[in-house]
């Protein structure tokens, strides 16, 4: 079965409310999916045998920081090569701060894209708590993640 992973940051809620509409849309897809908070992991325990699918859900902190909480995920991701991995980010911020809006998606992606883990739909950024809209936008995310880590 099709191994999904989707590993978060939040400190006001807008982030666990981004990972749970992802986790729905794999569960409807029958998809094993396993939700987790990024501070309790470490990057050199992902492996192809626990994750085919790994989703990144990092919020952005005020002038375009990355999450105190996913600092020693982000930087231990640099010595870990995951070639067999798709992955996606999606994450929340406010769109307040105008350049700096959602960066931690873009900051994740370039690292993960440095591990060789193969992009399988491209960055979701919501501003502050998800609408519907989001929701859809979330859902055609992990529609587009199977489909790409099916070819």
């Amino acid at each position: 079965m099709l191994k999904a992973r989707v590993m978060f940051a939040t400190i006001t809620g807008n982030n666990e409310a981004v990972a749970n509409i992802i986790v729905k849309a794999f569960e409807k897809a029958a998809v094993d999916v396993t939700r987790e908070q990024i501070e309790l992991i470490d990057p050199h325990t992902i492996t192809k045998a626990n994750t085919d699918i790994l989703v990144l859900v990092p919020y952005t902190f005020d002038l375009g920081s990355i999450p105190d909480e996913a600092l020693d995920f982000y930087d231990d991701l640099a010595e870990v090569q995951l070639p067999e991995i798709v992955y996606g980010v999606a994450g929340s911020g406010d769109d307040y701060y105008g350049k700096d809006y959602c960066t931690a998606v873009d900051t994740f992606e370039a690292r993960l894209a440095e591990t060789g883990a193969k992009q399988g739909a491209p960055g979701v950024k919501v501003n502050l708590y998800p609408d519907q809209t989001d929701a859809e936008h979330l859902q055609a995310f992990v529609k587009r993640l199977l489909a790409n880590f099916e070819k």
